[in-house]
């Protein structure tokens, strides 16, 4: 009927991105609760958003059964129509250099990978604002970037989540020499580098427990596993340096940071040698996002990168064969 069409015409017209973005999401998991989880979202939410968008499309996208979510015909046909559509809208923003600033989570404060190549990238697109935000931990970005409440971040891809990781690109920057925090008092810091052996019977801090930050975690139980290394059972979450230093200071144990870690009173800070552990740090966003911002942050990346060596690999150096996996594939 000439008259049902013309209102379902006119209702597309309008299609809100979110209701996109949503669909999506449970297309690639068939699974709404990991999909809600990965959008940082209520289920209810995500639900709601997918029953809104299959009235306004007058069609139903999923079969839901109580043991699974599967795609109707209509769905599958959709999925690269709403891919091509959000694109389209990244690629429209981005064409008329009106982009909106880019957010872009640099962890914490004091890491300097991130904060160099941000810098770099500001140089390189000075029209582009590029906006810096400090989420703690790339599991805790992801989510933010998942959700469009961040663009982009830098930490390590391979420990991510595969349900966090379906939904994101990323390109190595740096493999960074990983390093110990000592209390000044401790039997090792008398040490101008702490070979991993010495480190045996030790329980070091690794951030266990806080749930933005399981895939550093991840890297050192990979990195103690078999030499006597415990992870450190988890400490009070703490925010902010003043608290951080606090909570440190009070358990005494080392704590497992990268080279470039910023200065904390009572402590030195040392190398970690034989082997060399490295901790691999990529430049991640979301599947998809088109911005100038985001071709200057991917730039800026490879340029200090060569010019610094970021990307060496010593003889004696360690990174985890997933790892290596992962970023074989993005040079």
């Amino acid at each position: 009927m000439p008259g049902h069409d013309h209102a379902h015409a006119h209702a597309h017209a309008h299609l809100d991105p979110r209701l996109l973005r949503a669909f999506l999401a449970v297309a690639e998991d068939l699974h709404f609760t990991r999909a809600a989880a990965r959008l940082y979202v209520a289920q209810q939410a995500l639900s709601r958003d997918v029953r809104r968008l299959e009235r306004e499309l007058g069609v139903e996208l999923f079969v839901r059964t109580t043991r699974q979510v599967t795609l109707t015909p209509d769905g599958e046909r959709l999925v690269p129509l709403a891919r091509r559509v959000l694109q389209a809208q990244e690629e429209l923003i981005a064409a008329f250099g009106r982009a909106r600033p880019l957010l872009v989570d640099l962890n914490t404060p004091g890491l300097v990978t991130g904060r160099r190549v941000l810098h770099r990238a500001r140089e390189l697109a000075p029209e582009q604002e590029l906006m810096a935000r400090y989420e703690s931990g790339l599991t805790g970005a992801a989510a933010e970037i998942l959700a469009g409440r961040l663009d982009a971040s830098f930490g390590r891809y391979a420990g991510l989540d595969p349900a966090l990781r379906a939904g994101l690109d990323h390109q190595i920057v740096r493999y960074e020499p990983m390093a110990v925090l000592l209390p000044e008092g401790h039997r090792l810091a008398s040490r101008a580098q702490v070979p991993l052996a010495e480190l045996a019977g030790e329980s070091v801090y690794a951030g266990a427990g806080n749930p933005r930050t399981p895939e550093w975690t991840d890297l050192a139980r990979r990195l103690f596993e078999g030499r006597g290394i415990a992870v450190a059972p988890p400490a009070p979450l703490a925010v902010g340096d003043e608290e951080f230093q606090r909570i440190m200071a009070k358990a005494g144990n080392p704590v497992l940071v990268v080279v470039d870690f910023p200065a904390m009173p009572g402590t030195v800070l040392r190398p970690l040698v034989d082997p060399v552990p490295l901790s691999p740090v990529s430049l991640v966003w979301r599947k998809g996002l088109v911005h100038p911002a985001l071709d200057a942050l991917r730039r800026a990346g490879v340029a200090i990168g060569v010019a610094e060596g970021w990307l060496r690999r010593p003889v004696e150096g360690w990174i985890p064969a997933i790892d290596m996996n992962m970023t074989s594939i993005h040079k």
